[in-house]
């Protein structure tokens, strides 16, 4: 669409000194792209813009557009080529004597447009920009955005193929200038090529548009989805495919000599050969000696000769344990344990010891026979229930409430009372 060929462009002060203003400057802009042109005061910006409106004529190089070099085209010519190339200017450029809606019309008479359509045009422009009740005001009566807003239906008034925008938002605040922006993006959409000019850097780092920045009238940086600054992208960092590296190892190390830190020597190899590795029982032994000391003490059996001594020591007067064959069986052992102890309960019976027999977990609680309670005749231990030979028919009723699972109560806490 544009296109830039090793321009260069000279201007000669009053002093007979020359001034570079661009040196060399090639580049390409695609039709319907949005392009940032930034840089810093003197470095060509605004001769580069004047270079594309054919209001600056390059020294050397070519400026074309679709093809056509403006730089050696006739004067008759100029007329057409800005018909395609809508201005915006920093400083309006507005007319202060006609109203908006005029000032809008006057543009579209120059290019040519029919006067049948040409209010049909600044109609529809005004409400592109939001300014259609606006249409009757003077650029006076209007804010510095507002006035911008009328140089930007006043671009659009032809339909430009190219939007060219020399700092639009440089006396702007910065809210207005967001405005003015999204405005010029909806052109773009529509498919025009917008080259955009300016300072602010805000816009440009938010924006993310394709950057072209100068300086001393040479192109530094031509980039896409850009920012103000030149902010290089952080280098992907390589997988493990590219490095040829298998998962688990380290691919900052490439041999084995740029890691030794002193792993190789005969202490770590020595200690390396005791270490466990995982699935190995490191507490197996312990284990075993718990569980004999644990059969010890159940059965009563010394672990060994010290040990038999040392119990001796504590308790002279201990019996021997008699020995308990290996191969007994848990309810042996415990058949074995009662009997021991039905014995120790009959000697200290028999010597008329006071020691209170301690009823087992599972075993069956017996009454103790010197205890005071009476024996009743009448009495029968059948769930309890005290049973009389006067009440046979009660017992009989009392019977079949507790085959059908009726509730009874236990009359034997009764007994006292009667």
């Amino acid at each position: 669409m544009i296109e830039f060929c090793d321009v260069h462009k000279t201007y000669t002060s009053k002093r007979d000194t020359d001034v570079d203003a661009l040196r060399g400057v090639s580049f390409k802009i695609e039709s319907g792209e949005f392009v940032f042109i930034i840089g810093r005061s003197g470095s060509g910006k605004s001769t580069l813009m004047k270079c594309i409106t054919r209001e600056e004529v390059p020294e050397e190089g070519e400026v074309l557009i679709d093809g056509f070099d403006i730089a050696s085209m006739s004067r008759a010519l100029i007329p057409v080529l800005r018909r395609q190339i809508g201005m915006i200017y920093q400083d309006f450029r507005l007319i202060e004597s006609k109203t908006v809606s005029e000032n809008i019309a006057f543009a579209g008479e120059i290019v040519g447009i029919p006067r049948q359509n040409l209010n049909r045009i600044v109609q529809l422009v005004l409400s592109v920009v939001g300014l259609k009740d606006k249409a009757d005001s003077y650029p006076q009566e209007l804010s510095g955005g507002e006035q911008q807003r009328v140089a930007i239906a006043r671009a659009m008034v032809n339909n430009p193929r190219i939007i060219v925008a020399d700092e639009p938002t440089g006396d702007l605040d910065p809210e207005t200038s967001e405005s003015i922006m999204a405005l010029l993006l909806d052109i773009n959409k529509s498919g025009s090529t917008v080259i955009v000019c300016t300072h602010d850097s805000n816009l440009v780092d938010r924006m993310k548009k394709r950057v072209i920045e100068l300086r001393d009238g040479r192109v530094i940086r031509d980039k896409k989805s850009s920012g103000y600054e030149d902010i290089p992208e952080e280098e992907p960092v390589a997988s493990l495919d590219t490095l040829n590296v298998a998962f688990g190892d380290d691919p900052s190390f490439s041999d084995d000599a740029d890691y030794s830190d002193s792993f190789d020597d005969d202490q770590y190899k020595a200690e390396e050969s005791s270490l466990l590795l995982f699935g190995d029982d490191a507490g197996k032994d312990e284990e075993e000696e718990e569980a004999k000391e644990a059969a010890s003490r159940m059965t009563g059996k010394p672990e060994s000769e010290s040990s038999e001594e040392e119990m001796s020591q504590e308790d002279p007067e201990a019996e021997e344990v008699q020995e308990v064959p290996e191969e007994l069986s848990v309810s042996e052992l415990k058949e074995e344990t009662k009997n021991d102890e039905k014995e120790e309960t009959s000697e200290d019976t028999e010597n008329g010891s006071d020691i209170e027999e301690v009823p087992v977990f599972g075993d069956e609680v017996r009454e103790d026979p010197a205890s005071d309670k009476k024996e009743d005749p009448d009495t029968d231990d059948t769930f309890g229930k005290r049973v009389s030979d006067d009440d046979d028919d009660d017992g009989d009723e009392w019977m079949k409430a507790a085959s059908s699972g009726d509730e009874f109560i236990d009359l034997d806490i009764q007994e006292d009372d009667n």
